[in-house]
């Protein structure tokens, strides 16, 4: 499939098209997909998904664990990048990570620990703990920032409008959700603030947390990882809490010796129509990496 064609299939597929698939419809194969489209059409806001306030992520910018001493934390939205930030409290990594000690664990042992964690307060307004979804080799390993109410009631990461999304875009990449896909968070629990509607992971949330991820990434050994949005990416890459998405794309990063390429988050996508482009640029960019990785 020619370079204008298949960008032509990821456009459709993540709604810039008239082709908007359920993941319940069941999703066709990508390579028998071949439209052309002009960039009006393209980029013509043709669809648009509304999103409730309870159901869209923001997210938190946080200090990698690798870090021991504590950065200047902030928080931004997760649907304005550039925005100025706001200051929010600061707990060290290393006052908190030594809680807990999946290192060792097996995958029925880290579910279990995930399941039964009270390693920071997220647990005690949980429904459900989201552990992750996925093939357990996968070579792709996508993360994001952490539960909303959608995954928080099924228990699934991603799984209302941005997880409807992101299927869309793994079908566009010749991937699909449990097959040699993996898809995780931060956080495995929703974080909520006092009124209950979704906010940022604080930073000792993270820090309890991310021992879970980093042994997912030890038993999956994935090829690459694709950060989805901020928290996300600055929480692996331990990056001054200033940075934007936007200066972050572009470049291949390193996380736990593997390339990690950083994109916007779903959700985000779901409210600026126009950088979905954007995301078929760092999707190409992670396809490249990918290839030559693997050969």
């Amino acid at each position: 499939m020619s370079e204008v064609s298949r960008r032509s299939v990821f456009l459709d597929e993540i709604g810039l098209g008239p082709l908007w698939l359920r993941r319940d419809d069941g999703l066709p194969d990508a390579e028998l997909i071949d439209v052309d489209v002009t960039p009006q059409q393209a980029f013509a806001p043709a669809v648009e998904i509304p999103v409730a306030e309870s159901q869209v992520e923001t997210e938190e910018i946080v200090q990698a664990p690798t870090v021991p001493e504590p950065l200047n934390s902030v928080v931004t939205s997760a649907w304005g990048d550039d925005d100025a930030p706001v200051s929010s409290p600061v707990v060290t990594v290393a006052a908190v990570a030594t809680t807990i000690s999946p290192a060792a664990m097996d995958w029925q042992q880290l579910q279990k620990a995930v399941a039964g964690c009270t390693a920071c307060g997220l647990c005690h307004g949980r429904k459900n703990t989201v552990f992750g979804v996925g093939d357990n080799k996968a070579k792709w390993l996508f993360i994001g920032e952490g539960p909303g109410r959608n995954e928080d009631i099924q228990g699934e990461p991603f799984v209302g409008p941005a997880g409807k999304l992101l299927d869309n875009i793994l079908l566009a990449m010749g991937l699909k959700r449990g097959e040699n896909a993996y898809i995780a968070n931060i956080v495995k629990c929703r974080p909520t603030d006092g009124t209950g509607r979704d906010r940022p992971p604080a930073a000792d949330e993270v820090a309890a947390c991310l021992p879970y991820l980093q042994r997912q990434i030890e038993l999956i050994q994935p090829t690459i990882l694709v950060a989805l949005g901020k928290t996300a990416a600055l929480s692996l890459l331990g990056l001054d809490p200033a940075t934007p998405v936007s200066k972050l794309r572009g470049t291949v990063h390193r996380y736990a010796d593997r390339p990690l390429v950083v994109t916007y988050h779903p959700a985000y996508l779901l409210r600026q129509l126009a950088d979905k482009g954007k995301v078929w640029s760092d999707l190409c960019l992670a396809m490249s990496t990918y290839a030559n990785v693997d050969e």
